[in-house]
């Protein structure tokens, strides 16, 4: 036997393994490095958190990675270059914190890596009759393997598409075995980038699960943030946003799309959601000079109603009471006390973070993707029973030599 699939046997026999999640998302804040302990597999999964950070991206890693995110038309060859170099990057990150944990690579038995995403394009957006949904994440696992000497698995999203899916969201999986709860229903909201739900309803069947992009999170902020002021990535605490006022035109304008008219569950990213979306409403609402002030609150009221909309859309279709639902928030935008504000105006729920289910809010798609390993390597068995959740082992396994 192979010294590699010898070594994978006997991390499937283990009793607690230890997996590394990283998670990088699209907003290029960085990689999210989370070390996790987790036992058992499917709904018996347990997980502890043992280390965690973020590494900040440089400009130059952002630059980089800005020449072909959300763009149709490339320098193919740098797109080669970038999933070669952001792998190489993310092994260097990952062997920095390790060695700042005082934990050795031995120590640890497999890392997930979610990658870098550069582009995402369900059909329904590429609108191309022959060809099927698709996104591809950068990053190579062979390198994070052979630059660390840990089992990689990456390029989980690909399995999803293949079993019919669109690629994301992925959170389901996670959400479903760690928080699903019988007796009390659930929303786990997460806001990155873009937002998304996953819907856990309190009889706790496969049946009536499933997860969910809603739109816009910190995105389209975040973007223009960057755009007028060069040396701020995201509106901390909505300072600006806060002396601004929503314009009712632009945001009626905004949110006439029909992505939002589709059925759950769906996924998008700034391939729609981007600055040309923004600029365009801009025009046609007739507010090409609106403050910055005005377009951030704006902006974020666009992310806490297209939110909103959603979750009571999921509710309104289902036997339960709006208010009967608890909502545990993670993500960036989770930090951001106007958005949150206005999602607790708009819908009558409880709202908490992640962290009160033992969950860091800002680890929690880290840990996810550690999960989702843990499955391929030692679980599996569970069925999702809805043709909404692909019941798939994801991943690709790179050995380190």
């Amino acid at each position: 036997m192979n010294k590699n699939i010898k070594a994978l046997y006997q991390i499937a026999q283990k009793e607690t393994r230890r997996i590394i999640g990283l998670m990088s998302g699209t907003s290029l804040d960085g990689l999210d490095i989370a070390l996790c302990e987790i036992s058992g597999s499917g709904v018996d999964t347990e997980v502890k958190l043992i280390e965690f950070e973020t590494v900040d991206y440089s400009d130059e890693i952002k630059t980089e990675i800005r020449k072909v995110f959300a763009q149709k038309n490339i320098d193919f060859q740098h797109l080669v270059l970038l999933n070669e170099w952001i792998g190489i990057l993310h092994a260097e990150m990952i062997n920095t914190s390790l060695k700042k944990w005082n934990i050795a690579a031995a120590e640890v038995d497999l890392i997930a890596s979610h990658g870098q995403t550069v582009l995402h394009a369900p059909k329904f957006l590429h609108q191309q009759e022959k060809f099927p949904n698709a996104t591809l994440q950068i990053g190579d696992g062979d390198h994070i393997a052979v630059k660390t000497g840990i089992i990689t698995l990456s390029d989980f999203r690909q399995k999803h598409v293949a079993a019919g899916g669109e690629g994301a969201p992925l959170a389901v999986y996670g959400d479903y075995f760690l928080f699903g709860k019988e007796g009390e229903n659930r929303i786990m909201l997460n806001i990155g980038g873009i937002a998304n739900f996953t819907y856990l309803p309190a009889a706790i069947t496969t049946e009536d699960t499933f997860v969910t992009d809603t739109g816009p999170g910190n995105t389209l902020i975040d973007l223009f943030v960057k755009r007028h002021f060069p040396e701020k990535s995201y509106d901390k605490d909505a300072e600006t946003a806060k002396k601004g006022i929503v314009n009712q035109s632009l945001l009626e304008h905004l949110k006439d799309n029909d992505f939002f008219k589709k059925d759950f569950p769906k996924t998008i990213g700034q391939e729609l959601f981007g600055y040309e979306y923004v600029n365009k409403n801009l025009e046609k609402s007739g507010n090409t000079t609106i403050s910055i002030e005005d377009l951030l609150a704006t902006l974020t009221r666009f992310s806490a109603e297209t939110i909103a909309e959603a979750i009571q859309f999921a509710v309104k279709n289902s036997s339960h009471k709006i208010e009967d639902f608890k909502i545990y928030m993670s993500g960036g935008g989770a930090n951001n006390p106007l958005l949150v504000q206005w999602l607790k105006e708009l819908l009558p729920c409880s709202f908490f973070k992640s962290n009160d289910l033992g969950i860091n809010s800002d680890a929690k798609e880290a840990i996810l993707f550690a999960i989702l390993a843990n499955e391929t390597v030692a679980g599996g068995d569970f069925k999702f029973n809805s043709v909404k959740i692909p019941s798939v082992t994801m991943g690709k396994i790179s050995m380190p030599d």
